[in-house]
């Protein structure tokens, strides 16, 4: 199948057109608009820093449902402990230049680029954008950002610089979550990082029914 090019106008062609590897559509921008609809209609950006802005809607993608979070033996003494302090949006920039900082084995560089951070800071502004802090004293040691729209959280990135504060982070959010209703976190890929969390791979049409439910759904 071809791959879109995108002009200045915040349109999308169908998901159903993508690559197998998930790929959509190239170009356009990451105004506010466009990502409000790309995320809206199950679709996110993901390219490296000197590439053209590429757009994704993955078969299969992987999701977390706040109901089967499995938290290990592990996560719940060192959550007994209070190894951890945990926060909301009390350090969204913080967190998303930390994300682009991690090394992640197979990637050369990072995808949260400059323009890719001032986009998401930009919706941040608007209560769309949302991230969770694990703290060590005064000191950022793990967090998660991530798309709220609807019951559906699209997360984006997490960091970790001392083990396992990534973790908490992310079963402090699908915690959030699960309390206020949401219907799924997506994870758009999966690892065993979030296996291990209780996330799985459903197909993209059970995702896009998931997501038509609830994209426009109420939540405290």
């Amino acid at each position: 199948m071809p791959i879109f090019r995108l002009n200045n106008q915040p349109v999308f062609p169908p998901v159903s057109q993508a690559e197998d590897d998930g790929l959509l559509a190239v170009g356009g921008d990451l105004s506010r608009n466009r990502l409000l609809l790309a995320y809206r209609s199950g679709i996110f950006p993901w390219y490296s820093q000197g590439e053209p802005i590429l757009w994704w809607s993955p078969n299969p993608r992987c999701v977390l449902f706040p109901v089967e979070l499995h938290i290990s033996r592990s996560m719940q003494k060192i959550r007994r402990q209070e190894r951890f302090r945990l926060t909301l949006n009390a350090a969204f920039s913080e967190v998303i230049r930390q994300c682009g900082r991690v090394f992640r084995a197979g990637q050369d560089g990072t995808w949260i680029t400059p323009e890719m951070i001032g986009a998401y800071e930009d919706l941040h502004r608007t209560g769309v954008v949302h991230s969770v802090e694990a703290w060590q004293g005064t000191q950022l040691v793990g967090g998660i950002y991530g798309v709220s729209i609807g019951s559906i959280f699209f997360g984006e990135s997490m960091f970790s610089v001392v083990p396992d504060a990534s973790k908490a982070a992310l079963i402090t959010l699908v915690g959030h979550l699960r309390a206020n209703g949401f219907r799924l976190m997506d994870c758009q890929m999966s690892n065993p990082h979030l296996e291990s969390l209780g996330a799985r791979n459903i197909s993209r049409e059970a995702f896009l029914s998931a997501l038509a439910s609830g994209i426009d759904e109420p939540v405290p």
